[in-house]
């Protein structure tokens, strides 16, 4: 057993001193790490779609979960977050793949989720690279073939990045009322962060340009407000408009946002980042610095929900 422990020193070692090594030489040398599946006779398998270059690829579904939580989720955040994000991560890939009939079941990118492979994240994190995957592969197979269900059903988890205090009814985003979607409290506003809240500042001329609207007098009433505080609807020079294709047309964080005019700009504020539905990540950070497990995270946002095991 002791010489089983020494050995893997030093082949830990023997790693941490590559990577060194070639980022001191300033190369392009990477070190592969293993599958997370390899020992599995039939492991359950991801067929992923490049946009960029239209190509399709597949991947085990365990790895993949690895390069979607290391490319949606700090590697700094703590493991009982990392463990719920593989969760979401790893039922929404399940979702698509049992509902989207196509050559592909997910697709690389904001459309579904980030995912970068090992070499991709080695170019990203060089030296720190073993430290952070490691970390997140841990999280990943501590909770490996977890999905969460609603009456025995695998759920739609979205989940986004950073709330303003709660999240969001699913029905007043993606038109879908989810029984297991529904706007929950979150904590992530009681730690002061940094990126909470945003203010960007835009021409008239652009924000009019935008929103396609004319622009000799710019005039912003009736605000419809959800119970979270986002923005449904919102009247610009007479013109109603929803909260999420404002959102889109003028690239905001999220829909609780305010717009002020000073002479020939436009000032906009905006709380939170993301669509609002389902987990945030922020959140389930800070639900983990108050010792929450991952369990009860998922629970917390995905409401009524039970964690299953991939049949």
């Amino acid at each position: 057993m002791k010489n089983k422990i020494l050995l893997s020193i030093v082949f830990i070692l023997i790693i941490v001193l590559v990577v060194v090594v070639c980022h001191e030489k300033k190369t392009n040398y990477y070190f592969p790490m293993p599958s997370a599946v390899e020992k599995e006779e039939n492991p359950l398998t991801i067929r992923l779609l490049n946009e960029t270059d239209n190509t399709i690829t597949t991947v085990n579904l365990e790895d993949y979960i690895i390069g979607v939580v290391a490319s949606e989720m700090p590697a700094s955040f703590e493991k009982e977050a990392l463990k719920a994000q593989a969760v979401a991560a790893r039922t929404y890939a399940i979702y698509k793949k049992t509902h989207r009939n196509l050559d592909y079941d997910l697709i690389i990118g904001t459309k579904d989720q980030a995912y970068k492979t090992n070499e991709q994240l080695f170019k990203q994190w060089n030296v720190t690279f073993f430290s952070k995957y490691l970390k997140i592969r841990d999280a990943v197979l501590e909770t490996k073939n977890e999905i969460l269900t609603y009456n025995n059903e695998v759920i739609n988890a979205f989940y986004f990045s950073m709330s303003n205090g709660k999240t969001e009814n699913s029905e007043l985003v993606f038109s879908e009322s989810l029984p297991y979607l529904k706007s929950v409290d979150s904590p992530e506003i009681n730690e002061n962060l940094e990126n909470y809240e945003i203010t960007k500042t835009i021409s008239t001329t652009e924000f009019c340009e935008k929103l396609n609207i004319n622009c000799a007098t710019i005039k912003i009433d009736n605000e419809n407000k959800s119970e979270s505080g986002r923005i449904l609807t919102i009247n610009i020079n007479d013109k109603t408009f929803k909260g999420t294709e404002v959102r889109s047309l003028l690239n905001l964080r999220s829909t609780d946002f305010t717009i002020n005019v000073n002479g020939s700009e436009i000032i906009i504020t905006t709380r939170g980042f993301g669509h609002g539905v389902g987990m945030s990540q922020y959140g389930a950070n800070t639900l983990a610095k108050e010792n929450n497990n991952y369990e009860q995270i998922l629970k917390h946002y995905y409401q009524n929900t039970q964690i299953s095991q991939i049949s």
